[in-house]
């Protein structure tokens, strides 16, 4: 929003220095390709492809050319919602159509994507039968409510469960980034500080002397902290304050 740009604008960089911010390019959609095995959805990545396109171009059945914006729109909301574990209702909702719709989007993303729902299904009953969840690099997420006889919150316990192996994944990958980069740092003796680290971006406060090296630096240790199926992408910009930086 407006309102959320002139916040980032209040974070300014100290003279003779620039705000340096980088972030992952779709890492949780990333991640549920890694577990989940999903042939379409790895093969999509690994191709370059965009997407929320290349989910829009199975969901409805069209020609990724024949792609529409509202078409994609909708697609990404689906990608993200079914990594939050989304009902049709839910996404209903976020879509403003109608519920029988929305079931049949997610019905379409499961024939194409069949992977996913297989992993969602096996995360699922894992949770279930052991009481607790695993990301990538086995950090546990404990669900007590998970066999609740309340339907409702066993539903929402289900929901973290599908979650929390991509979200908790995405946020370790990011703190190896930061004691990779705190090494890196040093080592070289540069006078660039990370200040501020916020869901999958960093941000550096970097002396203008130390901008070029950081800026080809940066997205390496990132990219390769974490080695998983799917190739992690990063964006980079920099600016006087964090609204020119993101």
């Amino acid at each position: 929003t407006e309102e959320g740009r002139k916040i980032r604008q209040a974070f300014i960089a100290k003279e003779g220095h620039v705000l340096v911010a980088a972030d992952y390019s779709q890492i949780e959609l990333r991640i549920m390709a890694h577990l989940s095995k999903d042939e379409g959805l790895c093969n999509a990545f690994l191709a370059g492809a965009d997407i929320h396109k290349a989910t829009a171009s199975e969901v409805f059945q069209c020609e990724l050319e024949a792609v529409t914006f509202e078409q994609r729109r909708q697609a990404k909301a689906v990608n993200f919602g079914l990594i939050y574990g989304m009902s049709a209702f839910g996404l209903a909702k976020q879509l403003n159509i109608s519920r029988t719709q929305a079931q049949t989007y997610i019905d379409s993303y499961f024939h194409h994507y069949p992977g996913v729902k297989d992993y969602m299904n096996s995360i699922r009953a894992k949770a279930h039968d052991q009481g607790f969840v695993e990301t990538h690099f086995g950090r546990r997420l404990y669900l007590p409510e998970i066999n609740s006889k309340n339907k409702m919150r066993q539903a929402a316990a289900e929901r973290t469960a599908i979650n929390a192996p991509m979200q908790g994944t995405a946020a370790d990958v990011i703190k190896l980034d930061m004691t990779q980069l705190d090494n890196w740092l040093n080592k070289n003796q540069l006078k660039s500080k990370m200040i501020m680290q916020v869901h999958d971006e960093l941000v550096l406060e970097v002396p203008s002397a130390e901008l070029a090296m950081i800026l080809e630096s940066l997205p390496k240790i990132m990219a390769e902290s974490t080695i998983l199926s799917i190739p992690l992408v990063v964006d980079i910009n920099h600016g006087t304050n964090w609204d020119e930086a993101h």
